[in-house]
């Protein structure tokens, strides 16, 4: 999903910028862009109130460009500019990137090297789909290798049975970064990551999150370094967790640590290698 969203924006507005190229000091008002496939099917279109050409930049207002093809998006921003000399394009103020599934990316600018195949924004990120969220601060992405990373503050959220209870609705937060790995289905989490469903909290300096295959469930998680596991008044220390779901299996390895308190009867302590 993120992929396809940065693709959009890269895409769309560099041809549009292209289009225009050998235009020099002028405005046109009420501007619309259009692109075709070589079968004559529209592959996208750009469509804004203006576009200031002014030496090497172009500078489009109230942007809304979208990109036909196996999935339709959408971009909007409030103003753009493309750099005909570098290659290198920023949107600015209220970004949305949204896929014809749903899937949606808010932020306050976005900057793209076409150069570098690189994405970036200093500013609050929020990537939203039906069964998955994230919030951060900062983006990196590289669109054509499916990476991306949010690099601070990061919170998701994974609603892992949408069917049943709130108390299926898995939370993640870490300090950052997080780096989401769409080619392998695999997000990393690092620094003091703490993760809770339900009653149970779990803590560890670096958490692995496997995706199935469309990015809409999680099928395993890999906990290392400081494992906390809490469930009431039970706790569970280790040096690694190993969470398989569709078995609903956990195995700790590294000196793992039980404490259980049994009603009446005080605690219940429990130690392996």
């Amino acid at each position: 999903m993120m992929n396809k969203l940065f693709l959009t924006i890269c895409f769309v507005l560099m041809t549009a910028a292209f289009s225009l190229a050998n235009e020099q000091e002028q405005k046109f008002q009420g501007f619309n862009l259009e692109g075709f496939a070589n079968d004559g099917s529209k592959a996208w279109d750009v469509n804004g109130e203006t576009a200031d050409i002014l030496g090497p930049e172009i500078k489009l207002t109230n942007v809304d460009a979208n990109s036909y093809g196996e999935q339709t998006m959408n971009v909007k921003a409030k103003t753009g500019f493309i750099n005909q000399t570098s290659g290198k394009m920023r949107l600015e103020e209220n970004v949305v990137v949204t896929s014809e599934d749903g899937s949606q990316l808010v932020t306050d600018s976005l900057e793209w090297d076409r150069n570098e195949d690189l994405v970036t924004t200093t500013d609050d990120v929020k990537i939203t789909d039906q069964r998955f969220s994230a919030y951060g601060t900062g983006m990196e992405a590289k669109p054509g290798t499916k990476l991306a990373q949010l690099n601070k503050d990061v919170t998701v959220f994974v609603d892992t049975q949408p069917e049943a209870s709130d108390d299926k609705l898995l939370t993640i937060t870490s300090d950052g970064p997080v780096v989401i790995d769409q080619a392998t289905g695999k997000a990393v989490f690092d620094k003091n990551v703490v993760a809770v469903q339900g009653d149970r909290t779990l803590k560890a300096d670096t958490m692995e999150v496997y995706f199935n295959e469309d990015m809409s469930a999680i099928s395993s998680m890999v906990c290392i370094g400081n494992v906390v596991i809490t469930q009431g008044e039970n706790k569970t220390y280790a040096e690694k967790a190993v969470y398989d779901a569709q078995q609903q299996k956990l195995t700790l390895s590294g000196r793992p640590k039980l404490i259980l308190l049994t009603e009446g009867e005080g605690a219940i302590t429990s130690s392996g290698n």
